[in-house]
């Protein structure tokens, strides 16, 4: 293996709108992703969509060998059936909007729409998956095979944020803002994750033990920033990532309490029997490009040590104090403990990471683009971060915000808990790019970025070439009418004249490729006929 392998990067937005604070969130997501639907709708592009196929879906299988009792799983754990804003009780003006001169709502979005009308869960042309996911609107990337797609697509799906946006506006729904972070700074935090193709041989035990250390240490490069630590944002202190204070265990199933470095969520949404889905969720939302590229590639490099039996044998004495203490010290000076006594940086922890990855490519002769470029991007950034972490400003997000924040504090000779630093926080994510203070920095060229917006915008209609994503989204560009749902690992077609569904299957996400594939979309064939020709190259 390699830097390469299948990797979908999943992100939940933060969401408001300005002139209704206290609006029910979930209700502001389903006008995102239904505003979305309608905008593929009227136009005649690429960007179709179709419903999704909740019949896959298995949420509460467990890697260490069990499944969890469903009467005892969180309601945010049950992701295998379509949310439903009727089911939640919240379909109506008074839950809209709380706040008394709005409480009329009456949004021209929804004037004639029911409730069951609306669009809450689709698929994209270019194979990914948007949807309500309980009080947020998620973007699903569709499966990449390189650390360069995957920033590509998610990429890809900040854009779909913003059009979404720019589409409820014209429909009735008001300004709604978007923003990509990971906390409200009120307890509340909601997910970036992250997920990676892995053979299902490799004991779970092993990769629990290989990655806790390099997932506790890997924020010095890919964390997005926070102004505020603790849950409850108790001191006002700036730390690195905005996800860690959130974590409580090592290892489990959970997501939204009780969360674990390592989730063990065993949904491969592939054969069963060959692959597994590593489901990480402990990563933060970066809005640049390059903490994204190493966030993927480092964590690919480090699987295929755990699959070769090469990881570093670093075990943390206290793993979520560690991964606390590491994020609570921008200096990067902080030591952490291991088993034993011993006592390392996070910088130090990332070394030994890095020095097998070097010795594993060495052996086995691996030098092909994307690994040389994350190998050297990865020791050329801890260079950096060991030297100076302030000269990595222009690469790694909660660096470029940390001398934003503090900049903007001795200006005005404020302290970091000034209402007004906390707005400065808020508005670095902020998606639109003449407000948001990241794109603002990247417009002046002060943040070095991977692809152009046209590169992006293409992303946004073109599904990756190299993974099934092709057949999925290809499928739903040319044949979108006849698609009445689809999921990762299947599409469920409706012909005219045929008495049942025909469902078709894609349980290897290497398979449906432009270079399988593509030949069938060239040739422009009757529905029937596709689905005759699919078949044959099971």
């Amino acid at each position: 293996m390699s830097a390469r392998r299948l990797v979908g990067l999943e992100t939940e937005y933060g969401i408001i709108r300005t002139n209704m604070p206290k609006a029910n969130a979930t209700v502001l997501s389903a006008q995102i992703v239904d505003a979305y639907a309608q905008l593929v709708a009227e136009q005649d592009s690429a960007a179709k969509a179709a419903r999704w196929d909740y019949s896959d879906e298995s949420p509460l299988a467990d890697a260490r060998g069990f499944a969890m009792d469903r009467a005892q799983a969180h309601p945010s754990q049950l992701t295998d059936v379509e949310p439903g804003l009727e089911d939640e009780g919240i379909w109506t003006a008074e839950s809209i909007a709380l706040d008394g001169n709005d409480a009329h709502v009456g949004s021209t979005l929804y004037q004639e729409k029911d409730s069951t009308d609306v669009v809450m869960n689709m698929v994209l042309g270019n194979g990914a998956r948007l949807y309500v996911d309980h009080a947020h609107p998620e973007y699903s990337s569709p499966e990449t095979m390189t650390p360069r797609d995957a920033v590509l697509w998610d990429q890809a799906g900040d854009e779909v944020m913003r059009r979404a946006a720019q589409a409820a506006a014209r429909l009735g729904s008001g300004e709604l803002l978007l923003y990509k972070n990971n906390t409200d700074n009120k307890s509340v935090s909601y997910g970036s994750h992250e997920n990676y193709l892995m053979p299902r041989g490799i004991e779970f035990s092993a990769i629990a033990s290989g990655l806790t250390p390099f997932f506790a240490s890997r924020q010095i490069f890919c964390g997005a920033g926070r102004v505020g630590q603790g849950m409850l944002n108790e001191r006002a202190a700036f730390q690195i990532s905005q996800r860690a204070d959130f974590f409580e265990a090592e290892v489990g199933l959970e997501t939204t309490i009780n969360r674990p470095i390592i989730n063990t969520r065993d949904e491969p949404h592939a054969n069963w029997d060959k692959y597994r889905r590593l489901h990480v969720i402990i990563g933060d939302a970066n809005l640049g490009q390059i903490p994204t590229l190493l966030r993927v590639g480092t964590t690919n490099l480090v699987l295929s040590l755990i699959e070769a039996g090469m990881a570093p044998q670093l075990e943390l004495a206290e793993p979520v104090l560690a991964l606390q203490q590491i994020s609570h010290d921008p200096t990067l000076k902080a030591k952490v403990g291991l088993r034993g006594g011993v006592q390392l940086t996070a910088i130090e922890i990332q070394r030994h990471y890095l020095h097998a990855a070097e010795n594993y490519c060495a052996a086995r002769g691996i030098a092909d683009p994307d690994t040389t470029e994350i190998l050297t991007r990865w020791a050329q950034m801890l260079d950096l971060l060991e030297r100076d972490p302030m000269d990595a400003a222009d690469q790694i997000d909660w660096i470029a915000k940390y001398q934003l924040v503090n900049g903007f504090a001795q200006r005005h000779g404020v302290e970091l808990s000034d209402p007004r630093v906390a707005m400065l926080d808020l508005q670095w994510a902020d998606l639109r790019t003449n407000k948001g203070l990241y794109y603002r920095l990247a417009e002046r060229g002060a943040i070095q970025t991977l692809f152009s917006q046209q590169e992006i915008n293409q992303a946004v209609s073109a599904p990756p070439e190299n993974t099934r994503a092709y057949l999925r989204g290809m499928t739903l560009q040319r044949y979108a009418p006849y698609v009445v749902a689809a999921n990762w690992d299947a599409l469920s077609f409706a012909v005219p004249g045929a008495r049942k569904i025909s469902r078709f299957h894609m349980p290897e996400p290497l398979a449906g490729t432009r270079a399988q594939v593509g030949e069938l979309f060239e040739a422009e064939l009757e529905i029937a006929e596709f689905i005759d020709e699919l078949a044959r190259h099971r």
